[in-house]
């Protein structure tokens, strides 16, 4: 039979690690940011042709989770990476009452003009983006105040759209999805036949040439229809599950039996789903560091260089 001592000592153990994993989790969102690295070399992308694209997702401005000291901080590891081109993936408003602060957005968006890449900083938005917009969701339209900052502080949003960009005289083509559950807490105010406002066929149809195509959408669920026109999807939204116990994310269930909850999944495209840096529903990560994620393209040809 166990002691009494024994017993004793078993339950503190266990509770000094559950402070430990809790005081860890609840960390994370302040102190903790890698650099997460693909090299890539979809099949639609010519092979001889490197693009190295810097990646951010699900900033949630708030303090003192993610402070502007932080967006700074993130900013200039970015930049530090010297990629051709930075995308941001939408979310940039706090996800979760546990703040001390909510930042505004021309705050945070004035951090984030600080981003500088030779082909632009790009954007699109997120559904957090939408929700904390009330008057947005009263009203079942208009600019959310998000995009609004981000284009005052010279960062253009993408909603449905596409860009066509050249590098060393390659052209290829940027599209930027609408967020797929933009209105969902409109159903509050009044009936809602369709929550979303993306539209992938209008998206597509802005690609006029066979120049290689790159999506940005917020949620990945879009992936299941992205056709193989595309070369790469890059997304956020889930966290990478924010809690991930060995692999496993209990909160991003499968989707038609793909779990598109973290990193790269070839589907009809390749898909590259970044575990984002803010936190949303609660202020807590585990075994999902916040990352800022580079993706190279052509990086066999750049291996054989």
């Amino acid at each position: 039979m166990i002691s009494r001592r024994q017993f004793l000592r078993s339950v503190g153990g266990l509770t000094a690690a559950s402070a430990s994993t809790a005081a860890y989790g609840f960390g994370e969102p302040v102190f903790g940011l890698r650099l997460t690295r693909y090299d890539l070399s979809p099949r639609q992308w010519p092979a001889d042709f490197p693009l190295k694209i810097a990646a951010l997702a699900d900033i949630h401005a708030c303090d003192p989770w993610m402070s502007l000291d932080h967006i700074e901080r993130i900013v200039e590891r970015t930049n530090a990476l010297n990629a051709d081109i930075i995308v941001m993936l939408g979310d940039y408003v706090a996800g979760h009452r546990h703040v001390t602060r909510f930042i505004p957005a021309s705050d945070w968006a004035a951090v984030l003009a600080g981003l500088k890449a030779p082909f632009g900083v790009h954007a699109i938005l997120g559904n957090h983006d939408y929700w904390e917009d009330k008057t947005v969701q009263r009203q079942g339209q208009g600019m959310p105040v998000a995009r609004r900052a981000l284009e005052r502080a010279g960062i253009p949003v993408y909603e449905n759209d596409a860009v066509r960009l050249t590098k060393d005289g390659r052209p290829f083509w940027l599209a930027g999805l609408g967020d797929q559950l933009a209105y969902m807490p409109a159903r509050h105010y009044r009936q809602v036949t369709r929550v979303g406002v993306d539209d992938l066929g209008a998206t597509l149809a802005r690609v006029t040439d066979d120049a290689p195509v790159i999506l940005l959408a917020h949620e990945p669920d879009i992936a299941l229809r992205v056709p193989s026109r595309v070369a790469l999807q890059l997304s956020g939204h889930t966290h990478g599950g924010q809690v991930r116990v060995l692999g496993w994310s209990p909160a991003v269930p499968p989707k038609h039996g793909v779990k598109l909850a973290y990193g790269h999944l070839k589907l009809k495209t390749d898909v590259v789903v970044s575990g984002g840096l803010g936190c949303s529903i609660m202020p807590f990560r585990l075994g999902v560091p916040p990352e800022i994620v580079q993706v190279t393209l052509g990086a066999k040809a750049q291996a054989a260089a």
